[in-house]
């Protein structure tokens, strides 16, 4: 692969920074709570005990926790949690007693999904600087590990795929959501930044 990853990340946060400060700005994808139930399933009861600020800024593609929740006492992993929404869920599901690591590579994310872990009080959440591609998180440690809309932006997925399973416990399962091109994108595109950060 020839796209260059830092370009290509950089690129990205600077879009996700920007839905991080202004979720509501209208962008080439759809954000927000009112998506998220409409379109992709989520639980408009569910959805109501989180403030805004975490529902808000959400940018996801499906819902990969309708695959099934983590149990109380649970450990999961959030490769791209962004501002939390299923960051948040997932630590309504698994309790005081679990603990939920929340990957994210945005600074601006980072600060947001940690302004709402004071907010909320879900102390089992913790925010960890990180890469998909070299997630900040021991062997064999997660239940449960969830994605929504990130893998793609990877050009790297194979290195993803392998973090996801190296931090998962015997039997963990590994819950995506994720865009899937069913076509071959020629070179051109395949060089072009604005694909990728779509």
């Amino acid at each position: 692969m020839s796209l260059d990853a830092i370009r290509l990340r950089e690129e990205i946060q600077k879009v996700y920074t920007e839905v991080a400060h202004d979720p509501k700005k209208g962008y080439h994808f759809h954000t927000g709570p009112e998506y998220a139930i409409e379109r992709l399933g989520y639980s408009s009861r569910a959805l109501a005990d989180l403030p805004d600020s975490v529902t808000g800024p959400f940018a996801g593609v499906g819902n990969p926790l309708s695959m099934g929740l983590p149990a109380a006492g649970q450990t999961v992993v959030d490769i791209g949690a962004g501002s939390g929404m299923d960051t948040f869920l997932a630590a309504k599901a698994v309790g005081p007693t679990g603990a939920v690591i929340a990957v994210d590579m945005t600074p601006a994310m980072l600060e947001r999904g940690r302004e709402n872990i004071a907010l909320t009080g879900m102390t089992q959440i913790e925010y960890r600087q990180g890469l998909a591609e070299a997630l900040p998180a021991p062997d064999a440690t997660a239940d449960l590990v969830i994605s929504n809309g990130v893998i793609n932006l990877s050009p790297e997925k194979d290195r993803v795929f392998a973090e996801a399973f190296r931090v998962l416990t015997s039997g963990g399962r590994l819950q995506i959501a994720d865009i899937v091109v069913h076509k071959d994108i020629p070179p051109a595109g395949r060089e072009d930044i604005a694909i990728w950060t779509a």
